[in-house]
């Protein structure tokens, strides 16, 4: 198995625990939250959607999906691309309403479709490309795209865990 293979084995399996944090869960539920300004299931899931997207249309180019379709308002928010969670308030965090489970659902099987397929086409030799100069080391793709895996993962398990906290 090669980094490629390794990379789009590892990006699979966030689909199943992004539905097993929401599936079923109510719109007041998703905005639940285990104290003021603990971070919610919604928020959680929409945080992790937002960063991949962001992250990867800076890979890629183009336009985020979030731009791209009517996906801001059905988070009850205004469509800004800066605008990924990082460093959110309390009130920031209350603020992102997702209108159901599968609005969740929905958003980020199209940011995963659009990460798949470029995982898809990339080879060995560009996981080595630079793509971020302004660290030391050098940031290359491979490590770009580990670190959104990794950031997806602890936040989709966070969500698993907010929703426990429900029952």
């Amino acid at each position: 198995m090669d980094a490629e293979d390794i990379l789009e084995d590892a990006f699979g399996r966030l689909p199943e625990l992004v539905s097993t944090a929401v599936e079923g869960l109510s719109p007041d539920q998703l905005r639940w939250s285990p104290r003021k300004g603990a971070n919610t299931v919604g928020w959680l899931v929409w945080h992790l959607t937002r960063v991949q997207d962001s992250h990867l249309t800076e890979l890629i180019g183009g336009e985020q999906v979030y731009l791209s379709g009517e996906w801001a308002p059905r988070f009850g928010l205004k469509p800004d691309p800066d605008d990924t969670g990082y460093a959110h308030t309390a009130d920031q965090v209350a603020a992102v309403a997702p209108e159901s489970a599968q609005v969740l659902l929905d958003y980020y099987a199209a940011v995963h479709e659009r990460t798949l397929t470029y995982l898809r086409g990339l080879t060995a030799a560009d996981l080595d490309r630079v793509v971020d100069e302004n660290w030391d080391p050098p940031v290359t793709l491979g490590v770009r795209l580990v670190s959104v895996y990794d950031d997806d993962a602890q936040h989709a398990g966070q969500a698993a865990y907010v929703r426990g906290l429900l029952s």
